[in-house]
């Protein structure tokens, strides 16, 4: 691909070039750069978009999933056409629409430590788009034995946070975040939820912070964190230390290759797949004989109160995973209990909460709730 713009993409990118900070110049060194995008959803949808549009030449995408329709209330670079696409297909199909001066790649895969350093090779920067931390800390380390720098994005709901991780010019996600949390003490959008205009927020300030990078203008997010409320639209800026300790931008690194991201955060990098099951998981059909032959089952719903709005099965008990550890005395041990969620993932994290107690006779609803709407009761809602 030339370096030179063409009159066509002199007219495209025209309001660029009136802005001295930019310009000819300027517009050239965004042709000239490489960005590679990890995730193609919510935050990685506007990332991927507006750098398509700035005329970043060259951007890489990282995905493993395919689109479904709970997805298009914040994932804006897919569309209702593309359900059950590629993401990545879906991702590069807009951009190329969008802009078809540029070149976008595609990696239809789960990035991790074996295939980490070939696919960001020739890649200048590393933005994450994701929401589980081995990828982020795997990006991390990935950014600081690299030497490129890391755009850094996360939301929760109603909050957000933005940065640029740069060991050569500051500090590093390690050394903000040293170490994971507990596993699952932080959900992911799925199993939480996000309010749908947020990651486009976070997603634009990531791409910002991309072109400033690359235009070499402005001052990046190095050394600082922009928290960001949408709830009262504030706000803040926090700086951030390089700690002298860290283990993978220290002096003294204990961590020089990359590992077993999974592993070490104790926690898988997607959201395990509803036909996944354990030793104490029950079908939705099997449950729905056994209280047809009328034996004593209780279901224990572990979802948050909020869902019970969407769906929820008769004569079931609504105990957060997070209360259950102290609110066991609720439950009976010699009952015969099968727990729930949405899909299965957070009542197999609550089911281990309760064997360890001692319940013996606790099971898990394989599938989750969604599964008994379509197994059991169809005229219940899947969400």
């Amino acid at each position: 691909m030339s370096n030179d713009l063409s009159a066509a993409e002199i007219l495209r990118y025209s309001r660029h070039l009136m802005i001295p900070e930019v310009g000819m110049e300027g517009q050239r060194k965004l042709k000239q750069s490489s960005v590679l995008i990890v995730g193609t959803g919510g935050l990685g949808s506007p990332v991927a978009l507006y750098l398509a549009a700035a005329g970043i030449g060259r951007i890489g995408l990282v995905d493993y999933d395919a689109v479904d329709s709970s997805n298009l209330q914040r994932q804006v670079i897919h569309g209702s056409a593309n359900i059950n696409h590629l993401k990545v297909e879906s991702a590069r199909q807009r951009m190329v629409d969008l802009n078809p001066y540029i070149q976008v790649d595609i990696y239809n895969q789960i990035l991790d430590s074996t295939n980490a350093e070939k696919i960001s090779a020739s890649y200048d920067l590393l933005v994450d788009g994701t929401d589980n931390f081995p990828t982020r800390y795997l990006i991390n380390d990935l950014a600081v034995i690299s030497g490129k720098p890391y755009v850094y994005g996360s939301i929760f709901r109603f909050e957000g946070q933005v940065s640029v991780f740069d060991a050569a010019r500051g500090p590093c996600y390690r050394c903000l975040f040293p170490d994971p949390p507990p596993p699952y003490l932080v959900p992911s959008c799925s199993q939480a939820g996000v309010f749908g205009v947020l990651p486009g927020t976070i997603g634009t300030l990531q791409a910002t912070e991309v072109l400033k990078i690359a235009l070499g203008i402005g001052e990046p997010l190095i050394g600082k964190l922009l928290l960001y409320d949408a709830l009262d639209s504030s706000m803040q800026t926090i700086r951030l230390k390089k700690n002298p300790n860290c283990k993978v931008c220290g002096p003294n690194p204990e961590i020089t290759h990359l590992i077993d991201y999974d592993a070490y955060c104790g926690v898988p990098t997607r959201d395990l797949p509803e036909n996944h099951h354990t030793p104490y998981d029950l079908d939705p059909g099997q449950v729905a004989s056994k209280i047809a032959q009328g034996e004593p089952v209780l279901f224990v719903d572990v979802r948050e109160p909020v869902e019970l709005q969407i769906s929820q099965i008769p004569g079931a008990i609504n105990i957060p995973v997070g209360e259950l550890a102290q609110r066991l005395k609720e439950l009976d041990p010699g009952q015969e209990l099968v727990l729930f969620c949405r899909s299965g993932v957070r009542s197999e994290r609550a089911l281990g909460i309760l064997r360890s107690a001692g319940y013996a006779k606790s099971f898990n609803l394989r599938g989750g709730i969604n599964a008994w709407a379509r197994d059991v009761d169809p005229k219940m809602p899947e969400y």
